[in-house]
């Protein structure tokens, strides 16, 4: 096992990339898809559910569990990772993207954001000094700058303004990093500037100058649309090392994940997979499939009988469309379970096609039987 974070670009296919990080809690194999554990959990599934599904590496989140139950308990109670049983690897994000979109009141200054909390209304001024404090008290092996990220759409005057604000945010988070972390954490920086590619291309050059050990690409999935998105990755890309990870933060659909590691992406996270499981919608390789249609009611078939998940082979659909009407907890746990496999699956189908050079081919037959079927 690793002492320290390392990227290793292993094979190339166009430009998708196959790689390799590690770290002291284990190898994550790139491109790799982070489930999301918002508050500690990834929702309705067990950590050894998450880890047999063949994820390397979860996500968790900054301003919720600042708030609930707080980085101090959690650093008393041993680390993130003993807190929830999880033994690989723990990304954090930094919490500003929560500051923006869920509390009632905020405030951006250069110091920081100021914000009310959506649990009970007090009041929490997050600067970068202390969402690195945050991260390094929850123990995260890899953690995100603070930056400001905002709506779309965005004047270039306005998005502007916040690119540069992140980039000095970048600076403090990297001076607070290297005071407080530890041998084997790393710390990625964001870049910025909406859909502007004169933004991006600043944003980038200025980040990848700090030599952080990793580069992420925000701001997108904010409802700029598909192609909007593929645009700016096309304009950004370029412009971050090959020698080390790129991340796309908050994305998404099968048919992004593909697009985008198409483009050179590296790493994701989204809360897709369990989101919809919970509201009754499955991930398939023959397209997302609606358990809530009466069609599936007297259908004995699995989801999918060549699946290594035993939830997307084991369970009729009938089963599972009559939990989700009966609204019984089990459907959620079993449907998120078959999202977050079938993610892996994805991925890993990705890593092996870039290793047998033939990921544009299985790219789109991919597309084309995904996109067969929205039942």
């Amino acid at each position: 096992m690793s002492t320290g974070f390392q990227f290793t670009l292993l094979t190339t296919d166009g430009a998708a990339r196959r790689g390799e990080i590690a770290t002291p809690r284990g190898r994550i194999r790139t491109p790799a898809f982070m489930p999301v554990g918002t508050v500690g959990t990834v929702k309705a599934l067990y950590p050894e559910q998450v880890r047999d599904a063949g994820a390397d590496i979860i996500l968790g989140n900054v301003y919720h569990l600042m708030l609930r139950p707080g980085a101090e308990r959690v650093a008393r109670l041993g680390g993130l990772h003993s807190f929830m049983r999880w033994k690989g690897p723990i990304l954090t994000d930094s919490g500003g993207f929560q500051v923006m979109s869920l509390s009632q009141i905020r405030k951006i200054t250069e110091e920081g954001a100021t914000f009310q909390s959506h649990l009970d209304g007090s009041r929490h001024l997050l600067t970068p000094e202390r969402s690195i404090e945050i991260q390094c008290l929850l123990g995260a092996d890899i953690q995100m700058q603070l930056d400001e990220c905002i709506e779309h759409p965005a004047e270039h005057r306005e998005a502007e303004r916040a690119m540069e604000l992140s980039l000095r945010w970048a600076k403090r988070s990297q001076v607070a990093f290297e005071r407080l972390s530890k041998p084997g954490q790393a710390l990625f920086g964001i870049v910025q500037g909406s859909v502007y590619e004169d933004l991006r291309r600043r944003s980038a050059e200025a980040l990848v100058a700090m030599d952080l050990p990793g580069y992420a690409v925000g701001g997108l999935a904010v409802g700029e649309g598909h192609e909007a998105m593929l645009r700016t990755l096309e304009a950004t890309l370029p412009h971050l090392p090959t020698v080390k990870p790129r991340y796309l933060m908050g994305v998404g659909t099968p048919e992004d994940l593909i697009e985008a590691v198409a483009r050179g992406v590296d790493m994701f996270d989204c809360v897709m997979p369990t989101r919809n499981g919970r509201h009754g919608l499955a991930f398939t390789w023959d397209g997302r499939i609606n358990l809530k249609n009466a069609k599936h009611a007297e259908d004995t078939s699995p989801l999918d009988p060549q699946s290594t998940c035993p939830a997307a082979r084991d369970y009729s659909r009938a089963y599972l469309h009559h939990l989700v009407k009966s609204g019984e907890m089990l459907g959620s746990m079993l449907l998120s379970w078959v999202n977050t496999a079938f993610y892996q699956d994805l991925m890993a189908a990705m890593r092996l096609a870039i290793e047998e050079g033939r990921f544009a081919s299985w790219a789109e037959a991919t597309k084309a039987r995904m996109g067969r079927t929205t039942s």
